[in-house]
């Protein structure tokens, strides 16, 4: 397996830093008791934050298969916290509040 965790890591700590944006600019504009777009960017970042404990510890596990392991899980919560941020991107961007 090619070693992504570097990448991983360093994407996954980027986009908790925009879910974090979304947060504090959904609490402050009041927006967070109208809709549930605070709660699917909660669920983001706390998988951007299991993504990057998981290439973290790819990249310092010394066993290749634990490190192989770790990457993968990494991988996949990366994709499940990309794919929940899309949906976000879209409920902002149509407006769509629910």
């Amino acid at each position: 397996m090619k070693n992504k965790s570097s990448h991983i890591l360093n994407t996954s700590s980027n986009l908790l830093g925009f879910c974090l944006i979304i947060l504090t600019s959904l609490k402050l504009s009041n927006y967070s008791e109208k809709s549930l777009i605070d709660e699917f960017a909660g669920v983001a970042s706390i998988l951007l934050t299991a993504s990057c404990f998981c290439s973290f510890l790819s990249m310092r596990t010394e066993k290749e298969k634990l490190s192989n392991q770790y990457e993968k899980v990494a991988d996949i919560i990366f994709l499940l916290a990309l794919t929940l941020i899309a949906f976000i991107i879209i409920f902002i961007s149509f407006d769509i509040i629910f």
